[in-house]
Order: C-alpha cells, then structure tokens, then sequence
C-alpha cells in the first residue's frame, strides 16, 4: 500500500498519531514533500483541537480591566450581571455568587465569582485557573523549532517564526492547515494573526473563513470590538452558525443579552430549529430570569435532539423548584440512562426523592453521591444530607 494513501487512511479513521508517524517516515525520505507536511499538521492539530467557542473563561483582565464597559448602572432586564426581577414561577430559585439564578448546567463564567478588586482577585485560589492569559505563549507550547519545512529527528515539527508567512498565505491547499496548526497546536496567536492578516489581503476581503479567523485571534488578545467587526463582515458573505455562535459569545462578554437574542433569532430565520442557537437563547433568558421562556425554548431543544444534556436538566430544575420534584425524578432518571453517572447527578436525584417522599431510594443516591464526590463537591453533598436530617428531625 501507498504510504502516503496510508497516511490519508489512518486519518480519516481518526488515528492521528499513526497518521502522524507515517507521515514522518515520507518526511524523512522527501523533507520538502508538501503533501505529507500538510497532512502531519492536520493530524498533530486535530490531536489538541477543541471547540473553543465555550472554552474561554473571563479571567481577571475581562471582570476587572474592561474597557468596553459604557455605564456602571444598567437598565433592569438589560445585563447578565445585574439580574433582572424574578418570576412568578422561579422566584424561589436561588442564586449563585454571581447573581444569576442556579441553573441545571455549569457553563464556563456562570458559577465562578467575580472579584471587585484586583486585590481580592490576586488572593483568590482561583485565579491561577481562571485567569486567561493575555500573551501568545503557554507553557506547553514554549519550544524551539527548525529552520523550514525539513523535520529534525529531537527537535519540533515547525519553526514559526522563521516561516515566509505571507508566501504560504497565498498558498490555497496549506495556509488554512497552517494557520489551524500555529493557532491551536503552537498557541501562538500573534503569528496567526499575522497569518490571517496575509491570508485576506491575498484573498482581497472575500473569504469568510479568514475573517472568522481574524475574530479568533483578536479575541483570544482581548480585542472585542475589531472581533465584532471580522464576524459581522463575514456574517454579510456568508452566513455560516459558527461566526453566529462566537459574535454571540462576544455580545455576552459585552454584557449586551439583548444583542444576544436578536442575533440567534435572525439566525434561526436562517437556519431553523438549529439547537445550538436556540440553547444560546435559552442561557440568556435563564440569565434575565426570564425562566418561563428559557424552559420553553430547551422543550424546543428537546423535540429537535432528544438527547440534549444541557436541556434535559435545565427542564429538571425548573420542575424541582417550581415543587414538581416527581416530574424532575424522571428527567434525572432519563440522563442517568444516557450514561451520565456523577455526584451531582446522584445528589439531585436524592432531593427529588426525599421531596418525593421515596426515602427508600433517597439514602442509596445520597451514599452513592458520597462515593463518587471529590473535595468540594463531597461538602455540598453532606449540607443536603445534614438539611435532611435536621428536618426529618422536627
């Protein structure tokens, strides 16, 4: 068999190491081999890929140095930050440190609390984790590299800085490889943006893809605005979820919900019954508190991807509080089914018991909760279990 051919099918059946082996083997035979190159980036990238539309935390320089913030105040129903009135039927729900309403999902920036000065932030634990950092460089990416396409056998696959970047620019079949490869597997965001930069010149402003890329780049270094502008534009060519997606996430870190909601409801226009629209709708009607509305729209969820883990429970805790703890039984019960086996699912499991008044089950959910939380989950799960106990006691 071909090697190259090899090469191709080990990565289409998802064996990227194999895949990048192989590749390795025609880069040493042939180190100018293009196709081969370009493949092992492919492979190595998709080896550390992740969807980083929901992976980004605000850390400190998003709560504390924002410029973009316009009033200190804002109007009732129009900050995720400020909360909104309670509703009738949520109006019991309570609230986590930042001020939003407990929701069935932990989603990156909604449980974490946000520090009111950079003092208290710096002696948070915390911050460590959660703290973005602002330049191109991580620890697991600070190394050196070779003078061009030829691979050393001890050394890394690609020296960066010493690249032609605006020649591989205008290079079809590798500049979107390359620009995938220094952005996720290098983490050098400073030389994909000057990638991407090169890319669109030589594209003369009409291709979307690299203006997405540009709203990648400027916002993982913190600038919004010029972020907001790249999507919107590409937006205008071409439509596409994944740039509605991420200028959605931007008006979020904008704190602007409103625009939130008018942007994924023209997209539904586009493509409709698309779940990871409606789900951005529903996070931030649940943000308002607007909990009717948010339940509406994961039931809509729901009929289009029965499935869906995120909407499943959000349904699940507005019945538990809305004292309909045996109809939030059997949504618990359905994600215990799909495979989702730890501690806060047996947790909640257990309260709907008890509320339920099945107390044979409730004592097995709460040990089995016991067994399988860590450090800071096992405190939460014995508050619920000494709550119990107290008022079993009376």
């Amino acid at each position: 068999m071909d090697k190259f051919y090899e090469a191709f099918s080990l990565y289409r059946k998802r064996h990227f190491e194999k895949c990048a082996a192989v590749c390795t083997e025609l880069l040493e035979k042939n180190p100018y081999d293009q196709a081969a190159w370009t493949l092992k980036m492919q492979s190595l990238t998709a080896q550390v890929m992740v969807d980083d539309i929901e992976a980004q935390e605000e850390g400190i320089a998003d709560t504390l140095l924002d410029s973009e913030t316009i009033a200190q105040a804002a109007r009732p129903g129009t900050s995720l930050k400020t909360g909104a009135n309670p509703t009738t039927a949520a109006g019991m729900r309570p609230r986590g440190a930042t001020g939003r309403p407990l929701s069935g999902m932990v989603r990156p920036a909604t449980q974490t609390g946000r520090a009111t000065s950079l003092e208290n932030a710096l002696k948070t634990p915390r911050t460590a984790r959660s703290a973005r950092p602002v330049t191109s460089q991580a620890a697991r990416t600070i190394r050196l590299g070779t003078a061009s396409m030829m691979t050393q056998p001890d050394g890394p696959f690609i020296q960066i800085t010493r690249l032609n970047l605006a020649k591989y620019a205008t290079t079809e079949g590798i500049a979107k490889p390359l620009f995938l490869y220094i952005f996720y597997h290098e983490n050098d965001v400073r030389n994909a943006l000057d990638l991407a930069v090169e890319a669109t010149k030589a594209a003369q402003f009409k291709d979307w893809w690299w203006k997405v890329a540009l709203a990648k780049c400027y916002t993982t270094l913190g600038l919004t605005r010029d972020a907001e502008q790249q999507l919107r534009s590409a937006l205008k060519q071409v439509p596409t979820i994944d740039a509605y997606l991420r200028l959605a996430n931007l008006y979020t870190k904008l704190d602007q919900p409103l625009n939130v909601l008018e942007l994924c409801t023209a997209g539904l226009q586009l493509f409709p019954n698309e779940v990871t629209l409606s789900q951005e709708i529903a996070r931030v009607l649940e943000g308002l508190n607007n909990i009717p509305a948010s339940v509406r729209y994961y039931r809509e969820i729901l009929n289009e991807d029965s499935t869906h883990v995120e909407a499943i429970a959000c349904i699940a805790v507005n019945y538990f509080y809305c004292d309909q703890p045996e109809v939030a039984l059997c949504f618990y019960r359905r994600l215990l089914q799909m495979g989702i086996y730890n501690a806060e699912l047996f947790n909640n499991i257990g309260l709907c018991c008890y509320y339920a008044q099945h107390y044979d089950m409730m004592v097995n959910c709460f040990e089995r909760a016991l067994s399988l939380a860590a450090e800071e989950t096992a405190a939460e799960v014995w508050y619920n279990v000494s709550h119990i106990a107290i008022v079993s006691s009376l």
